[in-house]
């Protein structure tokens, strides 16, 4: 079976990474599956990019002013927001005419517009759509920080100026994706369990099937290794426990930094001694930003895409934390679980999906940095680490394995052809 991955970057965003790993699962299981891309960044045979140049940038840059232009020239939520405006028509490309089986991913910004997903969808190709976040079942946003107007219709939008209007932009680009579905059959997959919950609850995807498949992990290379030697590598200090905060970019609002920054004083005031003993790893981009804030010692790593790097300040770490306040089923949990790393989040999203409460880590309670400090301070000094390390790698393996993953996505693909030909 030949399988398009659609999705606006290679390896840039955990939807890119998903996306990726899910190719090379496939691939290694037998299928035929290529990744069609906007931003290509390495000489990968089984990825192909667009090659749009100048166009492409017009492109992103056209729907970031038409965004811009509706929040009055504020650049607040400039980037939380997609409108799916313009993009490119992928429909006459070799690589989309051979396919069986289209699958999309996070095809925003430029990539796709609402025009293109019907010009796929009225090509007779079987479409699968993976979330990666809620955007496909909302008008406009990729997160509704409690907002429900996505079950019934968007409108009065809370990341528009004065909570926008009956009439606003999210209400005139749902009554577009309204119509684009109601005229389609798309087996969308969510990567979480809680987000398959809401979309099923979306008034866009009424009538839409909606399942959960997790995003896939090449156990082969992330897996323990010898802590020693990881620190050693990366310059870390043999003589402490270190907490690992992981994101994209530290200083990103939604992963909830400034929580972890109030558990640790909280733990400093309770247990003084805790500074000669713990200390903090950040990695992602401005980590320097954060780490000045920490009452901790603390290494920031800044960002880091070489994979064996990467691995190695997971097997560093004693514990990873994770204190975001909006997410679906993050990479980072998966990646720190599958090397044997102990996890804390909030219970949000399809984190307590991952983290099973004093089996693989600790699930504490949603904003609260009291509970996020009980939390490290259970699995700094009294956790059995070995038992969590061990159950959090029979987890990986059990459910997040690429073959298994593979294997649920064929037979979703083959159900996806059964139904194009049972309504043909």
């Amino acid at each position: 079976m030949r399988i398009l991955i659609v999705n606006t970057s290679e390896r840039t965003g955990g939807a890119a990474l998903a996306a990726n790993r899910l190719k090379e699962a496939l691939n290694r299981n037998g299928e035929k599956a290529k990744m069609l891309v906007r931003d290509k960044e390495t000489d990968d045979l089984t990825v192909v990019g667009l090659h749009g140049g100048i166009l492409s940038r017009w492109r992103f840059l056209w729907e970031r002013w038409c965004i811009f232009f509706r929040l009055r020239f504020s650049r607040r939520h400039l980037f939380e927001l997609d409108i799916a405006n313009t993009g490119h028509d992928i429909t006459s490309l070799p690589e989309f005419k051979e396919a069986d089986v289209i699958h999309l991913h996070w095809i925003n910004q430029g990539m796709l517009s609402l025009g293109n997903i019907r010009k796929i969808l009225q090509s007779g190709k079987p479409v699968v759509w993976t979330m990666h976040d809620i955007w496909p079942a909302t008008a406009i946003c990729h997160l509704t920080l409690g907002c429900r107007n996505f079950q019934n219709g968007c409108h009065h939008c809370k990341y528009l100026p004065g909570n926008g209007s009956s009439n606003d932009l999210s209400a005139k680009v749902w009554k577009k994706k309204k119509q684009l579905f109601d005229r389609s059959n798309i087996i969308m997959v969510a990567c979480s369990r809680w987000l398959a919950g809401e979309a099923k609850r979306s008034g866009l995807l009424q009538g839409q099937k909606v399942i959960a498949i997790p995003n896939p992990i090449d156990t082969s290379v992330y897996h323990p290794t010898d802590k020693t030697e990881a620190r050693q590598a990366l310059g870390l200090p043999l003589d402490k426990q270190l907490i690992l905060f992981v994101s994209q970019r530290a200083t990103n609002v939604n992963k909830g930094m400034i929580y972890l920054t109030d558990a640790c004083q909280k733990l400093v005031e309770q247990y003084p001694d805790i500074r000669e003993r713990v200390a903090v790893m950040v990695l992602g981009g401005h980590a320097e930003d954060v780490t000045t804030d920490l009452p901790l010692p603390a290494y920031p790593l800044g960002y880091v895409n070489d994979t064996k790097r990467i691995v190695q300040v997971y097997n560093a770490a004693d514990l990873f934390v994770l204190p975001s306040l909006s997410e679906n089923l993050p990479n980072t949990i998966m990646e720190a679980m599958a090397c044997g790393v102990p996890c804390i989040g909030f219970k949000v999203g399809g984190i307590p999906e991952m983290i099973e409460h004093h089996r693989t880590g600790y699930v504490a309670r949603y904003k609260d940095a009291e509970d996020l400090a009980a939390g490290l301070h259970w699995l700094l000094t009294e956790a059995d680490n070995n038992a969590l390390s061990a159950a959090a790698r029979q987890k990986v393996y059990r459910e997040y394995s690429q073959n298994a993953v593979a294997v649920r996505y064929s037979e979703v693909y083959n159900e996806a052809i059964a139904l194009k030909h049972y309504k043909l």
